[in-house]
């Protein structure tokens, strides 16, 4: 990531009596979100608008899928790259430096930074487009924030974001969600989340369901954030997604993708073609196809699988489009 790297967030919880651990948790929560999130603020000050590119993916900033599931979408250093029948392409539109990128049934929500020549102000805050990146509407905090963490509930677009330091909307830096495309925020206290955060995802129809990934697990929450408990655990987690079904999937710290049942919270694992060395830092799910999933890693290799996992086809290579016509 851009900024701030997914795997390089710090967030720490101390133990001891329950009382003193409260009010650290508390002062800890707002001093770290604070310090990591000012040195995204001073990369976004030293960050300009950027040039147009290829296909390649000079970074990779998320992935979703179009409501048909017939498009893969990856937010990259030079703007928005889609997968479709067996080729990449360049979206149409001016090629921004998408960061949060969060992937609707019928639009995508993202933040970052604007390309070169473009009339929007750096950072651009909270953006929308509904033509698939053709046009852009700025929502909110245009000029104010860059928001690195967001998700958004696929079929309800209920909006979750980390924010980073006080501003217009967020009076202070913390876990927020909005029902109204960033209106109104309400902020969530984080409550039980351990380790440092590296993921954030909320589920596609219940959007009081969400989950945290961290270096000491994955956490659940089904009342906005105000209160979690882990549902995976025992090794690093550096990627969470929901899919449209509501399936919970997860990257490890060794490589795996993990899928959860919400109902039995039964964990399995499926296999990955990604080396040791490497992690998964971005997953989705067709909305169509339950058996088609896709990951993009640190390394920016990029795979898709159409039978959950069985087989994997490799898309992208450390950046480099592979087509498959």
């Amino acid at each position: 990531m851009n900024g701030v790297n997914k795997q390089g967030q710090y967030r720490k919880f101390v133990k001891g009596d329950v009382f003193l651990k409260k009010i650290i948790i508390i002062l800890v929560i707002a001093v770290v979100i604070v310090t990591v999130f000012t040195a995204c603020a001073k990369k976004t000050a030293d960050h300009g608008p950027h040039d147009a590119g290829d296909a390649t993916l000079t970074h990779v900033h998320g992935l979703g899928y179009s409501s048909d599931g017939k498009r893969l979408f990856i937010p990259a250093h030079n703007g928005l790259k889609v997968y479709a029948d067996g080729r990449w392409i360049d979206a149409a539109g001016e090629k921004h430096d998408y960061m949060g990128f969060s992937m609707a049934d019928n639009s995508f929500y993202s933040s970052g930074h604007p390309a070169a020549g473009s009339a929007f102000k750096n950072p651009m805050g909270l953006i929308k487009s509904t033509d698939e990146g053709k046009s852009i509407t700025v929502l909110a905090l245009e000029g104010e924030v860059d928001l690195h963490y967001m998700s958004v509930s696929y079929r309800t677009h209920t909006l979750y974001v980390l924010n980073s330091e006080p501003n217009s909307k967020m009076k202070k830096a913390g876990l927020f969600y909005s029902r109204d495309e960033g209106e109104t925020w309400v902020s969530s206290p984080l409550s039980g989340v351990l380790g440092q955060i590296t993921s954030l995802a909320v589920h596609p129809t219940q959007d009081a369901i969400v989950t945290i990934g961290t270096t000491s697990g994955a956490y659940l929450s089904k009342d906005n954030g105000q209160t979690f408990a882990a549902i995976y655990s025992g090794q690093p987690v550096s990627a969470v997604a929901f899919t449209d079904q509501g399936e919970l999937l997860i990257g490890t710290g060794k490589s795996e993708l993990v899928s959860v049942n919400l109902e039995t919270k039964q964990p399995s694992t499926i296999k990955t073609p990604v080396q040791n060395g490497d992690a998964i830092v971005y997953l989705s799910g067709s909305p169509t196809n339950r058996e088609e999933l896709a990951f993009a890693t640190e390394k920016k290799d990029v795979y898709i699988s159409k039978d959950h996992g069985v087989t994997w086809q490799h898309i992208a290579d450390q950046g480099q489009p592979v087509n498959h016509e």
